[in-house]
């Protein structure tokens, strides 16, 4: 693997509407088009970025350009947003305008997991193996994924700050529940005064509210501008309340069947998964690749440490793709 470049890479972006919500779509790599239909061409690999929450797909712009350069430029890295946490563009709905309604509950946590499963299935050719690339709550879908759909070729997952057990109970867990299940209505109304500001003073609003980093990723303050559309609040709020009421035990089942495809990096300081959990599940799976960060990484790394983090999961995965 080559160090990271700093050159620009080819990213494509896509509005579409996946289990009838909208959903933004990022590319990185000369390939567009993975279905059935495409040509003999198709790439052997597809890194596929699963987020936490806010599931926004802007958050992993620069981790997904830094990641396709690290591998070489030699396979595709999407990243795909969670249902309706992206604000679309003009002339687009939220909600696709259909009588027919994919899923009863697209926004909830269930149906972010089927929202993926359908991504997959309508996007991607059988043919192509997986890397799964997850974040915080994005490791308990990818988990749910490989448990509902075991024909998926998944070739490695890589869980990152894995929030996938007694999510409520977590110090910051024990802080924001009562707020997301009781309380989040009450954040509607200033988030839609808020709205009508102008675009540069919510880009600066946000800039004061990450003011305490050394640095901050760029593509990180423009997509935290979406946070200020209360659609989008309101469906990200909805998932985290539900992820305080059923992310409760650790689904030791299906780590078990998949150990030898899973990576886990927990943090030191980490207020959703703290290190007690990573005592616990290196405990309970000895022969599991259970890592805990030396580097004092966040839990939300993509704000400033996102090439850090790429340039590591192409160390842990050279093994993997020398065999391919």
């Amino acid at each position: 693997m080559r160090s990271v470049s700093e050159e620009p890479v080819p990213l494509h972006e896509e509005f579409i509407y996946c289990c009838g919500a909208a959903t933004h779509v990022l590319k990185c790599g000369p390939w567009k088009d993975l279905s059935k239909d495409e040509s003999k061409n198709l790439p052997r690999l597809l890194f596929m970025i699963i987020p936490g929450n806010p599931g926004l797909a802007g958050y992993y712009r620069t981790f997904i350009q830094a990641l396709y350069c690290g591998l070489n430029q030699q396979y595709p890295v999407w990243v795909v947003s969670h249902a309706g946490h992206c604000k679309p563009p003009s002339g687009m709905e939220m909600i696709e305008d259909t009588d027919i309604k994919e899923l009863e509950d697209v926004f909830g946590l269930n149906g972010q997991v089927e929202h993926k499963l359908n991504f997959l299935k309508k996007n991607v050719s059988k043919d192509i193996k997986l890397v799964l690339i997850a974040h915080s709550i994005g490791c308990y879908i990818t988990l749910e994924m490989m448990k509902r759909a075991s024909e998926l070729q998944v070739l490695r997952s890589v869980l990152l700050f894995p929030t996938i057990e007694r999510m409520a109970q977590s110090p910051q867990g024990k802080l924001m529940t009562p707020l997301l299940c009781k309380l989040r209505y009450i954040l509607y109304m200033p988030v839609y005064l808020l709205s009508f500001l102008p675009e540069g003073v919510k880009a600066s609003l946000v800039r004061f509210a990450l003011r305490g980093m050394k640095t901050c990723d760029e593509s990180s303050i423009t997509t935290s501008v979406n946070l200020f559309s209360v659609d989008c609040i309101a469906n990200i709020l909805y998932m985290a309340s539900q992820e305080m009421m059923k992310v409760v035990e650790r689904d030791s089942t299906t780590i078990k069947q998949n150990l030898k495809k899973l990576i886990f990096y927990y943090g030191t300081g980490d207020s959703w998964c703290p290190q007690q959990y990573y005592d616990e599940i290196k405990m309970d799976f000895p022969d599991g690749d259970i890592r805990l960060c030396e580097k004092g990484l966040r839990h939300a790394f993509v704000l400033d440490a996102s090439k850090e983090m790429a340039a590591m999961i192409t160390d842990w995965l050279q093994d993997d793709l020398t065999k391919l």
